[in-house]
């Protein structure tokens, strides 16, 4: 096949976004019922087990919930905004997964050297943080728009919650790029492929590890951290006013965010792809190698998104002035700080 016809490249590109696309959509109805069922069993009871063999086909009839629900939309609403709000937080979270390598290089027939992600380029690191900082605007408009007050504090608290701990995550990759001296994340997980794939990010940047993954749990405004959307203060926040598939919407872009965050982690600072010891098993480039590098990849993104679940289910809300401390006082500094060692070390050839 000649692959370097521009129709052919163009018909295989799109291919690759609705297979992506697609499976992530599954991946993140199926963390819903898992992260049901993990609470569940953290709180000693059963979660949804009734639809279909031990609950599997619940993300279904939660689907045509949402499809058959009443629209209910305030009279005092700015209707444009209002609609627009939920679009543009799911098509923020969704645009970054077109940059995110799912595995290595791998030879197939009559492809020939093939690499697992949809488009690559020089600052693709730059266009997450520039994408995913975009995802804001849809929940600070839904909080304007929706003409509320529970909907209005919501959207302003998550306005200053993401702008504080935007920074720090910023910074706490600033040491990855200082070591690997690209903005380019296929090239960022290939320099993880030394010690036979255990060259991880995580040992040097450990501190850079945990201010990021502070700071994307504070982004994607999870327990300890949901203080946009907290019940027993704001009713549900932002999103009080919305209902049926608007709500759905602003469901699913919450929990897209939880996937890409924990994509951007395993390849930053968990190698990525590449599973210790596996080049000694398989030949690089070789479908085998490449099969298992993809399911190594995603049992490190599935871990994150565990201890996502595992973090509601054990810590309790954070007040939003403590929030706010911990942000501006605590971890912007510690990250500061990180990209100083960062700095330092790699000036003097340690790293």
């Amino acid at each position: 096949m000649d692959l370097s016809n521009p129709y052919i490249q163009a018909a295989l590109q799109f291919l690759a976004i609705f297979i992506t696309f697609n499976v992530v959509l599954m991946i993140v109805a199926y963390t819903v019922l898992a992260e049901r069922r993990i609470l569940g069993f953290i709180q000693g009871r059963l979660g949804p087990n009734r639809v279909g063999p031990g609950g599997v086909l619940q993300p279904f009839a939660d689907l045509l919930k949402f499809i058959f629900k009443e629209e209910i939309v305030p009279d005092k609403s700015t209707r444009f905004v209002y609609f627009l709000a939920p679009l543009i937080a799911v098509t923020a979270a969704m645009m970054t997964l077109i940059v995110y390598p799912f595995g290595p290089r791998v030879t197939l027939p009559y492809f020939g050297q093939v690499e697992l992600v949809i488009a690559r380029f020089d600052i693709a690191l730059l266009y997450v943080l520039a994408v995913t900082s975009i995802g804001v605007y849809g929940i600070a408009l839904a909080g304007w728009a929706s003409n509320s007050k529970y909907s209005l504090m919501g959207g302003l608290r998550s306005s200053a919650q993401m702008i504080s701990y935007e920074l720090s995550l910023g910074l706490s990759l600033v040491g990855v790029i200082l070591m690997s001296g690209t903005l380019d994340l296929y090239e960022i997980v290939e320099q993880q492929s030394g010690w036979y794939g255990f060259k991880w990010n995580i040992f040097p940047q450990f501190i850079g590890f945990v201010v990021y993954l502070t700071s994307a749990i504070a982004e994607t405004n999870r327990v300890p951290f949901d203080l946009p959307e907290a019940e027993t203060e704001l009713v549900a926040g932002f999103h009080t006013e919305y209902s049926a598939l608007k709500f759905a919407l602003f469901f699913m872009a919450e929990y897209i965010n939880m996937f890409t965050v924990s994509v951007l982690a395993t390849t930053l600072f968990l190698g990525g792809w590449n599973v210790p010891g596996l080049a000694l098993l398989f030949s690089p480039g070789s479908i085998p190698f490449a099969v298992f590098s993809v399911i190594g990849f995603f049992v490190k993104v599935f871990f994150f998104l565990f201890l996502y679940i595992w973090l509601r289910g054990t810590l309790p809300r954070f007040r939003f002035d403590q929030l706010m401390s911990f942000g501006w006082k605590f971890l912007l500094p510690v990250a500061l700080l990180n990209v100083v060692l960062t700095a330092t070390l790699v000036w003097l050839g340690v790293l």
